[in-house]
């Protein structure tokens, strides 16, 4: 099942705390970027981020988005906007120190 473009801009809403959200379509789903670090996806109406140790303490359920993917951590609260904002800044920002 591909995620629908309806869920997908009600997710887009849901993130506007974050300036610089970007979204990109792959294969039915989304890759999802914050300033410019790939952190997630929306796969299968449902958004995932990518683990990392700084985000392991919301204690979110892993989930694998498609066959033979790595695990990835499901964000089930998306109504809470502040908590969605310090997930994405959490997990970018050890990404980001992963990559230098």
């Amino acid at each position: 099942m591909a995620t629908t473009k309806d869920y997908k801009e009600f997710l887009l809403e849901q993130l506007d705390l974050l300036d610089d959200i970007t979204c990109r379509p792959m294969m039915g789903e989304y890759l999802l970027y914050w300033d410019k670090i790939l952190f997630g996806g929306i796969y299968d109406n449902k958004l995932l981020v990518k683990i990392v140790e700084s985000n392991k303490k919301y204690q979110m359920q892993e989930v694998i988005p498609y066959k033979n993917a790595k695990p990835m951590y499901f964000i089930s609260d998306i109504d809470n906007k502040e908590l969605l904002k310090d997930i994405i800044i959490d997990t970018c920002e050890s990404l980001s120190r992963k990559n230098k």
